[in-house]
This record gives structure tokens, sequence and C-alpha cells, in this order.
């Protein structure tokens, strides 16, 4: 998927836990079909999963989960990754790793919910949860690795290089009307909160029909929530989604929702193109945002 990706598999997994984690190296081993970008994620024994950053950027999302998690984790009424143990780098793999624990259920792509209107339900919990956090303990938005949460200007230039890509795939004109909009909308005023920024189907465990966890909080940033208002068309319908708008009234204005669609279409264009031949599950979920953003019942 891309440039620069390390190679990884259960040989090289073998031997970095025979390496530096005996105790755990006659585990049964396997890959685990992930829909993920950044890291290869192996199933290890029936408790625990082995998770891997595929290229050099990709490491500051580890580090991110691996130090900012178990402060998170009790905090949230969800499910989210709790790492076991860290590994270092070696002469074979060439970045940190971690051994996290597993948890039951499938994605939101290949795992149905049962009830929209109770995913949405769940989706606003888990935010208040996330932007209650006590703004006293969030770092600074400009902190290194936590972009995401400024404002949507900052992702402007590639918007406008990836668009021009879109040609043929998507409403050009329209997109950029949506995008246009977000960014000349108020900007976030209030204390910057922990947002997670990167609310989408593959990254949303469930189990038994209903949301049960968040996965993968490498794009974990600081600043505006209405990063986290993007569900709303990535996962959500008309009925769900204006169920999710209603839930979080008091946390956001009307203007933070026209940000999200920014947020969206920002995500939605810039994957399209990049993921087209590697990629079929991204492409879906670009699709997904962009056909909601635009769709009859866009509106909430």
């Amino acid at each position: 998927m891309h440039e620069h990706e390390v190679p990884i598999d259960a040989d090289v997994v073998r031997s970095l836990l025979v390496d530096q984690f005996p105790d755990l190296s006659d585990l049964p081993l396997e890959a685990h079909p992930t829909r993920g970008t950044q890291n290869a994620v192996f199933r290890l024994g029936p408790d625990l999963a082995v998770r891997l950053p595929r290229h050099q950027d990709a490491v500051c999302g580890l580090v991110k989960e691996i130090r900012w998690l178990p402060t998170l984790r009790p905090l949230l009424h969800l499910e989210v990754p709790e790492v076991r143990a860290t590994g270092v780098a070696t002469s074979e793999y060439p970045f940190q790793w971690a051994v996290v624990r597993w948890l039951e259920g499938a994605d939101a792509v290949a795992a149905p919910l049962d009830s929209l209107v109770q995913a949405a339900e769940t989706l606003a919990r888990f935010c208040i949860d996330l932007w209650s956090v006590d703004p006293a303990d969030v770092p600074p938005t400009d902190t290194a690795g936590f972009h995401r949460g400024r404002h949507l200007a900052h992702r402007d230039e590639a918007f406008r290089a990836a668009i021009r890509q879109c040609a043929g795939l998507a409403d050009v004109t329209a997109l950029t009307r949506v995008w246009d909009e977000a960014l000349a909308a108020p900007h976030w005023t209030g204390p910057p909160r922990w947002v997670h920024t990167d609310l989408i189907p593959p990254n949303l465990l469930v189990h038994e029909g209903r949301l049960t966890g968040v996965l993968d909080f490498g794009e974990l940033a600081t600043g505006d929530p209405a990063w986290d208002l993007t569900p709303a068309w990535f996962v959500l319908d008309g009925p769900s989604r204006k169920s999710f708008r209603s839930l979080l009234e008091a946390e956001v204005d009307d203007a933070a929702w026209v940000r999200a669609r920014g947020a969206v279409v920002s995500q939605a264009v810039i994957a399209l193109p990049y993921y087209l031949d590697t990629n079929p599950t991204m492409v879906q979920v670009a699709c997904r945002g962009i056909d909601a953003l635009l769709g009859v019942d866009a509106d909430l």
C-alpha cells in the first residue's frame, strides 16, 4: 500500500518473540487479515495480538497508543486496545512494536450493525467520554504527531492535489464545494479536546451486532471535536445521523458539523486515489463517505 514498507511475515514476528518475549514465543501465531493501512497484525494465542508498523511514518501512531491509551482506557466505556508489552527494533525489523490484548469481534466492514440508531447512541457516548477528559491533561494541538486535530486548512494542499486525481471517480465540483464551505466555517475556539479522528468502519469493533469497541488510535490528536463527528457519514444513515447530532447537541455547535463534512470529504478524497489499486476496503469507505455527503439525506 505504501512506498518503503518493510517486509513482515510470521517468521519475523516469531523471531522477535523468541528474542524479546520468550515466554510468549511458543503460542500459536498467524497473520490476521486486517483492513488497516498502518500496522500488520498477527494473532498470538487465544488472548493476544502483535501489532507492527508497516513503515516509518506509522511508528508515531503506535508510540501514541503506548503512551496515552493507559490514561484514556479507564475513561472510555467501549473496548479499546490495551498494550501488554512493547518490543524494540532489531536487525530484522527496524521499528518499535507491541503485543496487545485481543478483542473479540470483527470490524464494522465485515460485521454489520443490527441497529444504526443504537450505534449512533454508542458513538455519541464514546465521543462525550473522550472529549470530557480534563483539558489540563490534554497535550497542545501543535504537539508533534497530533496534526489532525488542527483546523482543516492544514490539509488544503493535500486536498487540492487529491481532488484533481478524483476526476472521473467522483463529483469533483460538489466535493470541492463541501470543502470550501468547511474551510469558511467558524473555527473551534474551545479548549483542545482529545479526538480519535479516524472513526471509520475498519476502526469500529462489532460483536453480536453491537458496537463494542474502537480500534487503532494511531491518528489520536487534540483540538477540534468536529473530527469525531465524521461517522455521521462514514457509518450512519439519515435517521441515525440525526440521532447522533441530537445526542451531541450540547457538545458542539452548528459550525462543527460543517467542519465535520470537510473532515469527511478530505479523508475520502485523499484516500480514494491513493488506495485505488491497493486497498479495496479503503476505497469502499471513501465512496461511502462521499455518497453520504452528496446523497439526498445528507443534511442533518
